[in-house]
């Protein structure tokens, strides 16, 4: 078990050692000049000079890029270029409203969609498998930010019942709290919920033709309990393993949300960054989020020892 553990942990170096490389040298050969924006329409070729040498940028690509990674190996994410304030302190600064909406998502979109994906598959071949995957098929295919901009014309504008924009912090009230992300989470979970319905749905259709599952039916065992203990149970690595590539999925729908519904987030940390070119906000969170996608990864990879034992050896 432990083995098993330090080989996914090791597994893990050259995947990050590559995402960095790549977020480097997309960001630093992509057109654009940060001591530009920095001095403003009016300045002189000197002056664009001067800043650029004051961040580094004159140094060769290959400098900036070793001076980057130790910072970054010693936990280092830089300094802002136009905030001068360090991108650590930026990020712990606008982390509760991203954490808030991506916990508040995981938990409605999972919920949700296990329990659709087990009615349908439960219900194979009804109408209520149909809706259900129709209900997926619209989840997936419907951009985040086209859910969004609905969601706020209907419950926002239109009806009035939750707030346009905005984020209020979970020290206020659990009450306001939840009030501000009811919006955000549904638009993100929504592509969540069809993703992971329909591999739930495809998995419990699996477990539910083998042999057991037909003792179980006929020795009496109840609907729920053969659903739930036996057939869920055992259709759970598939299921975990789309929870787990989800993420990608949330981590990229965080930024459009956020965007959308005005929340101080670090997804729109990251787009105010990419707006001004401010080089290490964008590779600092990118990193971070890389980050997070692989710890997701590895805590799935030692969830499947749990739920299957076959893995251990």
């Amino acid at each position: 078990m432990m083995a098993y553990i330090v080989r996914r942990l090791l597994a893990t170096i050259p995947v990050m050692a590559i995402v960095g490389i790549f977020v480097f040298m997309l960001l630093h050969l992509s057109p654009g000049d940060p001591a530009a924006i920095i001095a403003g329409d009016n300045a002189t070729e000197a002056n664009v000079a001067a800043i650029r040498a004051r961040l580094g940028l004159d140094r060769p690509l290959y400098e900036q890029f070793v001076s980057w990674v130790w910072q970054t190996v010693r936990g280092d994410l830089g300094v802002s270029m136009f905030s001068n304030l360090p991108v650590t302190t930026l990020v712990m600064q606008r982390a509760e409203p991203t954490i808030a909406l991506a916990l508040t998502t995981l938990f409605v979109a999972i919920t949700i969609a296990v329990t659709l994906g087990v009615l349908a598959a439960w219900r194979a071949g009804t109408l209520v498998d149909r809706v259900v995957m129709g209900f997926a098929v619209m989840g997936f295919s419907v951009p985040v930010f086209v859910v969004g901009y609905m969601l706020v014309y209907v419950f926002a504008i239109q009806l009035r019942w939750v707030p346009v924009q905005g984020y209020q912090s979970i020290f206020d009230g659990i009450g306001p709290w939840l009030h501000r992300l009811i919006l955000p989470s549904v638009a993100l979970g929504l592509a969540y919920v069809a993703l992971i319905a329909r591999i739930t749905r495809a998995s419990m259709l699996e477990v539910l033709a083998e042999d057991y599952i037909r003792t179980a039916n006929a020795k009496g065992v109840g609907t729920g309990r053969m659903l739930l203990r036996h057939a869920l149970k055992n259709a759970a690595v598939p299921i975990v393993t789309v929870i787990g590539i989800g993420v990608a999925l949330l981590i990229s729908g965080v930024v459009i949300t956020e965007s959308v519904f005005n929340l101080p987030g670090v997804g729109r940390l990251v787009v105010d960054a990419i707006a001004r070119r401010d080089y290490p906000i964008i590779q600092g969170v990118m990193i971070l989020f890389a980050g997070v996608y692989v710890l997701v990864n590895l805590t799935v990879d030692i969830a499947y020892t749990f739920l299957d034992p076959r893995i251990r050896y």
